[in-house]
């Protein structure tokens, strides 16, 4: 007797604004199957407008999974997203042969689709140490001192996230091993076969889209979302771009189009940080993000 076939994890994953969950949602539909967020910023309730989740709309389009599903006050790591996820995907392959993953973050889906080697514990003083180092210095510091120590996890890091630049410099503090090391694990054995696309444009094409989003996002009440935050604008999951630089704005410390300005910048930079881990997967397929026949070629990939 022939094996059944596979279960498949069709991940779409890409820069922001590429125009992942317009894709997504019509694979879902074509398959019938769902979708799971693999956006590390569209779990969090609290924050909407900045993470440009999909609308009321695109979600009655096709059921979606980690969107809202967490609060900005818990701590959500990416080890608990792999086994949410995995538990997840059990559930939904008894029912589907596809289940669709998409989002932007790299960490998050190479989580789900590998695993990670076991990361060394913190050493409390150590991060102490680099907090009062980001508390006292900035985030420019942590930034330059990872540079230097671990340049390929520069190259594809959240640089304005300090909870990751303070763990990957404890660990490579801790140990004398950059972190990048420690995420070239040997592949996890997954019972589904993992088929991960990447949608990308030309680069002066995304980033017109990349600028009009931002546009769009403060003519839909960014501003009164990032001003409504500000009594918990210490928590790790508002050190992200489209919040911090509006924060500054609310200090003064710049204005309104100077904010919005660094805000598109910051995303273009975000962007091009992104492409950057992708391109470290071989296993990745490359598409046009504006294919006329996408579709076809997302079913068929």
């Amino acid at each position: 007797m022939s094996q059944p076939s596979p279960k498949k994890l069709i991940v779409i994953a890409g820069p922001t604004a590429v125009g992942k969950t317009a894709a997504a949602i019509k694979l879902a539909q074509q398959l019938k199957t769902e979708i799971i967020s693999a956006d590390s910023r569209q779990f969090y309730r609290e924050m909407s407008i900045g993470t440009a989740k999909p609308d009321a709309e695109e979600l009655s389009q096709a059921q979606h999974h980690f969107i809202n599903s967490h609060s900005i006050t818990g701590n959500f790591t990416v080890g608990d997203f792999e086994k949410e996820a995995l538990q997840l995907l059990d559930e939904l392959f008894k029912t589907h042969d596809h289940v669709i993953m998409v989002g932007g973050s790299g960490l998050f889906i190479q989580a789900v689709t590998q695993g990670f080697d076991n990361l060394p514990t913190a050493d409390p003083e150590i991060r102490e140490l680099l907090n009062r180092e980001f508390a006292e210095k900035g985030i420019e510091h942590l930034q330059q001192k990872l540079k230097e120590a671990d340049p390929d996890y520069y190259d594809q890091v959240d640089l304005n996230n300090p909870q990751r630049l303070v763990r990957a410099l404890e660990v490579f503090q801790a140990t004398g091993k950059p972190f990048s090391s420690y995420r070239k694990a040997t592949v996890n054995t997954r019972p589904f076969e993992s088929i991960k696309i990447v949608l990308d444009l030309p680069r002066e094409e995304l980033y017109d889209r990349i600028n009009r989003r931002v546009d769009i996002m403060v003519e839909q009440g960014l501003v009164e979302e990032v001003r409504s935050l500000l009594p918990h604008r210490h928590l790790n999951a508002l050190n992200t771009v489209g919040y911090s630089e509006l924060f500054d704005y609310f200090d003064g410390k710049t204005d309104l189009p100077t904010a919005i300005d660094l805000i598109k910048q910051n995303t273009r930079r975000f962007a091009k940080r992104q492409l950057t881990w992708f391109r470290k997967d071989k296993d990745m397929k490359w598409l046009n993000a504006t294919s006329e026949n996408l579709l076809e070629l997302l079913t068929k990939a």
